[in-house]
């Protein structure tokens, strides 16, 4: 009975998939949804077999997993991740049946696979992974998540369904490295040894006083907002020495950056393809996965010199002689590191433009804008566009945050966007939250010729 019902429901979400793309759709989530409404194990049988490394954590999942798969790519190792960051167990169903045979059979060796936290309880139990890393823990959408406790909840539950996973584990985020405690699992931990940006905007903090004891934290270092050397003088709780870190950043460029990373106490230097400070951590997490992975180190290290950046997350476009980079907000934390990036920006004529949706998929509370620190960006950009569905609350939030009302200018329609920012004389960066990004970056792949999103 379990062998019919897992050819329904590779039959049902083999086709919906083939007519979604036919049509041109992305196929993430649909027909994995009702393959599991045929068959509630599907995810189980197709994952069997399958050596699967599971990323999860509120910010840097995406980036994480294309590094991860880079790496895959360049050994020629047989396998496939969920590229268009369909990150709940619908999208990662579909992602493991299209890589399969009608009989549930894997086509592929091995998965690296994006996990949304409140989906990781499930994906675990069905997937078994032999690795989960856990790249940090924020405030994210409060409407959808709640508070950064609810959120370590989920993901425990989750690492409690993979208890044959070897965790690894942020070292610099109090609230991640505390999953440590509960769980059995042998753990690696990695990290930044030392700050990152040069000049840095003050965050809210979202673990201020100890998990254990309630004492407030003291720091030997900052690197952004909660993460770094934080230290517990109550109860000795306090950052565990990592065994993969990176331990100084030797130059920065707008695309690029340069590393030293220590491995297992050996330093090396690194080239990075990445650009934001935000994005080491990732760096660190990449190298980390792969090493426990049973990649070397240098196979590692190429790997996040090379790698596509994921769709939105530093992307970057040419219109018409333009570049064109798209970073993704979507809390507080993270949106102030992209207004990091913004302030130690070697490029000083960079165009900015603020992209804010209030879809279900956003969160509708777009309240958060005001917990990032534009202040600080506007002392040194005087003028901004601002789109999406609350156009007008983000240029409201500009205006408190110091941008001058000249400096700030609405265009609601993306087509017009697009051919004002052709008309630019200087590189821009387009910061938008997910839904905004998703339908922006549509219109200029789709005047572009360049692929969907859930082609890479």
């Amino acid at each position: 009975m379990s062998h019919f019902r897992t050819i329904c429901a590779a039959v049902v979400c083999k086709a919906t998939y083939a007519v979604l793309r036919a049509l041109g759709r992305g196929a993430t989530s649909l027909p994995g949804k009702l393959a599991l409404r045929i068959y509630p194990d599907y995810l189980s049988v197709l994952a069997q077999g399958v050596h699967t490394l599971v990323l999860t954590g509120t910010n840097g999942k995406t980036t994480s997993t294309h590094m991860v798969a880079q790496a895959l790519e360049n050994a020629g190792v047989e396998a496939f991740y969920n590229r268009s960051g369909a990150n709940l167990i619908q999208g990662i169903t579909t992602e493991f049946s299209i890589h399969s045979t009608i009989g549930g059979k894997p086509r592929c060796a091995y998965a690296v696979i994006e996990c949304d936290e409140g989906a990781l309880r499930r994906v675990c139990a069905s997937l078994d992974p032999q690795i989960v890393l856990v790249t940090n823990i924020f405030r994210d959408q409060l409407d959808r998540y709640g508070e950064v406790m609810h959120t370590r909840e989920n993901i425990l539950n989750g690492l409690k369904n993979a208890p044959h996973a070897v965790v690894c584990l942020n070292a610099d985020c109090s609230i991640t490295a505390s999953l440590a405690r509960d769980i059995d699992n042998e753990i690696v931990f990695f990290g930044v040894d030392c700050e990152i940006y040069p000049e840095r905007v003050e965050d809210l903090s979202d673990a201020t006083h100890c998990l254990w004891c309630n004492h407030p934290y003291t720091y030997d270092y900052v690197t952004y907002a909660h993460l770094g050397g934080f230290v517990c003088e109550g109860c000795g709780y306090r950052r565990s020495e990592p065994q993969i870190a990176v331990t100084e950043i030797l130059e920065r460029g707008s695309n690029t950056c340069t590393l030293e990373m220590r491995v297992d106490g050996e330093v090396t230097e690194v080239v990075a393809d990445v650009p934001a400070g935000y994005d080491i951590y990732n760096v660190a997490a990449a190298v980390t996965a792969l090493i426990v992975f049973g990649f070397s180190k240098e196979e590692a290290f190429a790997a996040v010199g090379q790698f596509k950046h994921g769709f939105g997350r530093a992307e970057v476009f040419d219109l018409d002689g333009v570049p064109v980079r798209l970073m993704l907000m979507k809390n507080p934390a993270g949106c102030n590191q992209i207004i990091n990036l913004l302030l130690n920006e070697p490029d000083e004529d960079m165009g900015i433009v603020c992209l804010l949706n209030d879809n279900d998929c956003d969160g509708t509370d777009v309240s958060w804008i005001y917990d990032a620190a534009w202040e600080s960006l506007c002392t040194h950009k005087h003028t901004a566009i601002c789109g999406g569905i609350r156009a007008e609350d983000m240029a409201l939030r500009l205006k408190y945050a110091g941008m001058p009302d000249g400096g700030l200018h609405i265009v609601k329609s993306y087509d017009d966007l697009i051919e004002l920012l052709a008309k630019q004389g200087h590189a821009v960066t387009v910061v938008a939250n997910y839904s905004a990004m998703m339908d922006f970056r549509a219109r200029l792949a789709h005047k572009l010729g360049r692929a969907g999103f859930w082609e890479g």
